[in-house]
């Protein structure tokens, strides 16, 4: 998982992108399907489940920790459980490869169990502070040992029973405020967390889902969330819906390709993850919703995506919390709208895979675009639909989804485009590069 062979790509512009789709499975409800049928005893199946480095990462970890984890060949997942309170000592440590998402959680798992695990990870996770997660981890009575600036390897020490806490969250982040509520899973009494800015919501939904006691009041501070401990889950049949991070790449490709229509299926509509639609829409891109349904608990729709001029808007700062995955592909749709396009009130991309706000700088800067860096964001001036100047070599910077959207921006590049590095793709969409070129045909 380390990427230890480079693998460079060069992307020139190519004819309209169309077709249908359907976008890997949704890799934050992926992950939390794996874990939660992990703690359930009996058999939960799991179908549409994203196969990307980062879950499988997971799946392994749950394995480590005595769980039947397994791949049938008809492409279901299949998860025998241990039950809350019953996860293993593993023999050795953990490798989470890139993700983030499964290193925070765990770590929330681990700190209510009477087990010792070390993370480790490779050289782009091993660079991202945990130290928010250490924080209310500690404070439920976990050891944890961290490297220099709160960073991996590390070793949790869970403590059992652990302290229930009520927990403020002081930036706005799912991974911080899921550790928590996992931690409170087997953490006698009540565990709460207040959410004073409304982040993604699919582990509450999914807990509730399987068993839970769970609440979600609103209060003066914000969202008050709350989960009884030594909970019971019940296995569960997941059917996991289409990834809207990885829909964005083509809502984004499909708005500025001319004379693209690409139809997205299965798409994830859960509100807390449409900041980049709504954004889209504002820019006056082209996005029609078809066939709105309910599947597993959260909402789902096909997107259809054609071509249409966009023209510049200041994003609201409210929206991150729901789209701040989805701010890099964002900036290369603003690097082809009319007019200068302010995206700020995201601070939490200085501590993704990479430095999103500056990784995008220099990678856009380098195709040709005009922008401003701030501490927060990016402004970026457009070519009002007129091809990036492009000619650049790109460095990924080992994040999957600065390569993924380097490579939309090479699609309208008069000069190609090569990214240094797109291998760190495989973390969450692996057949992204076999998409495009099917939609191009």
């Amino acid at each position: 998982m380390t990427h230890a062979n480079p693998r460079p790509l060069t992307l020139s512009a190519r004819g309209p992108l169309r077709g249908a789709i359907a976008v890997p499975g949704d890799k934050s409800i992926s992950h939390r399907a794996i874990m939660f049928s992990a703690l359930a005893v009996g058999e939960s199946r799991i179908e549409g489940l994203l196969e990307g480095e980062d879950v499988l990462a997971t799946a392994a970890a749950m394995r480590a920790m005595g769980a039947s984890v397994e791949r049938g060949d008809d492409g279901v997942w299949r998860v025998h459980g241990v039950g809350v309170g019953g996860l293993l000592q593993p023999e050795g440590a953990l490798d989470m490869g890139n993700s983030g998402t499964s290193t925070r959680l765990l770590m929330g798992l681990v700190a209510a169990h009477a087990i010792t695990v070390t993370f480790t990870g490779d050289a782009s996770l091993s660079s991202r502070p945990m130290g928010r997660v250490i924080e209310p981890l500690s404070t439920m009575g976990a050891e944890i040992t961290a490297s220099p600036g709160g960073r991996l390897p590390l070793m949790v020490r869970g403590r059992t029973p652990a302290i229930p806490i009520a927990y403020t969250l002081p930036v706005a982040s799912a991974q911080v405020k899921s550790a928590v509520l996992l931690a409170g899973l087997n953490t006698p009494g009540i565990t709460r967390v207040i959410e004073p800015v409304p982040t993604r919501d699919h582990s509450e939904r999914m807990l509730r889902g399987f068993g839970a006691e769970l609440t979600v009041e609103d209060s003066p501070e914000g969202k008050v969330i709350s989960i009884t401990g030594e909970a019971e889950l019940q296995p569960q049949d997941i059917v996991v819906p289409g990834d809207p991070s990885s829909a964005g790449f083509w809502m984004v490709a499909a708005s500025i390709v001319p004379d693209s229509d690409v139809t997205i299926r299965n798409v994830c509509m859960n509100p807390t993850r449409t900041g980049l639609l709504t954004a889209l829409r504002m820019m006056g891109a082209d996005i029609t919703e078809l066939a709105r349904r309910e599947v597993g608990g959260e909402d789902v729709a096909d997107l259809r995506v054609r071509h249409a001029p966009l023209r510049a808007i200041t994003v609201p700062p409210e929206l991150a919390p729901s789209m701040i995955d989805e701010y890099p592909i964002l900036f290369v749709a603003a690097a082809l709208a009319e007019g200068t396009t302010v995206a700020r009130g995201a601070h939490e991309l200085r501590v993704k895979e990479s430095d999103r706000i500056a990784t995008m700088a220099a990678a856009l800067s380098a195709a040709g675009v005009v922008l401003e860096e701030h501490d927060d964001g990016l402004s970026i001036t457009g070519t009002g639909g007129a091809p990036l100047p492009g000619g650049a070599r790109i460095a990924s910077k080992l994040d999957h989804r600065i390569a993924m959207s380097m490579a939309v921006a090479g699609l309208v590049a008069a000069s190609p485009v090569t990214i240094d590095d797109v291998s760190p793709v495989a973390t969450s969409y692996p057949d992204f590069f076999a998409t495009l070129d099917a939609l191009s045909e």
